[in-house]
């Protein structure tokens, strides 16, 4: 079921920056000024809202994946949570540059990564002294900070989730170079035309962002399920046939 302008407010997703701080480009939807802070238009919200939801959700039912990208602090646990709860790839650490326009290189880090850990299932880290584990111990871990979140990401994402488009400005480049379209919460000082779905919403606050990504997520994980309803549907068909032709 849609979210509720009603819930969208409560959430406080309505809350946009300081007038002084907009991006005119958002003008279409700002609702009103208050006390020197821009008021989104929930109903637009809503509606782009839609709009990202249905876009989403086809794209996941063809097999490919959405990557997530928020590393601000009070979205950085939200869209972990959601990214793996759909088993998508996600950024919460840190964008590295490159991370998708140099995807051949990044594969290689997260190789180096699987690489230290199977060192350490194949006895590999026994033979080694104490200083050499130690070394190995770290570069994994500051790897798996970093690309933790990308580990099974073996081709390029087909669609970019991000929060904040501001601060995950690098990642925006590197999407539009790629072509890779871009669905985003988008607040008052931010350029909504950069993002092909841009959801006009407060990217600041944890509650505004849990209930924004919650919904992008929940359709994603419809789309995943229609995905594996056909396939059940097209081996029933598939096994249906074959009896009647035996």
């Amino acid at each position: 079921m849609a979210v509720s302008t009603e819930e969208l407010l409560e959430a406080g997703v309505h809350f946009g920056h300081l007038t002084s701080k907009w991006n005119p480009k958002m003008a279409p939807y700002i609702f009103m000024e208050q006390n020197g802070i821009h008021i989104i238009d929930l109903q637009k919200t809503q509606a782009k809202l839609d709009e990202a939801k249905v876009a989403i959700a086809n794209i996941v039912r063809t097999g490919r994946k959405v990557m997530y990208v928020a590393t601000k602090k009070q979205a950085k646990e939200i869209l972990e949570e959601n990214a793996k709860r759909v088993n998508m790839p996600y950024v919460a650490e840190r964008w590295l540059g490159g991370m998708l326009t140099n995807f051949a290189t990044v594969r290689k880090s997260i190789k180096k990564m699987q690489n230290i850990e199977k060192m350490k299932t194949d006895g590999t880290f026994e033979n080694m002294n104490k200083k050499e584990r130690l070394m190995k111990t770290r570069e994994q871990e500051k790897l798996y900070k970093v690309l933790g979140g990308i580990e099974d990401l073996n081709r390029l994402p087909a669609a970019l989730f991000i929060v904040d488009i501001k601060r995950e400005h690098i990642a925006v480049k590197e999407a539009q170079k790629l072509n890779i379209p871009i669905f985003a919460i988008v607040d008052t000082n931010s350029d909504p035309t950069k993002v092909d779905y841009a959801v006009p919403g407060n990217d600041d606050s944890a509650k505004s962002i849990a209930i924004l990504v919650k919904e992008v997520t929940d359709a994603i994980a419809e789309g995943l399920n229609e995905r594996k309803k056909a396939k059940e549907q097209a081996k029933k068909e598939k096994e249906a046939n074959s009896k009647q032709e035996a």
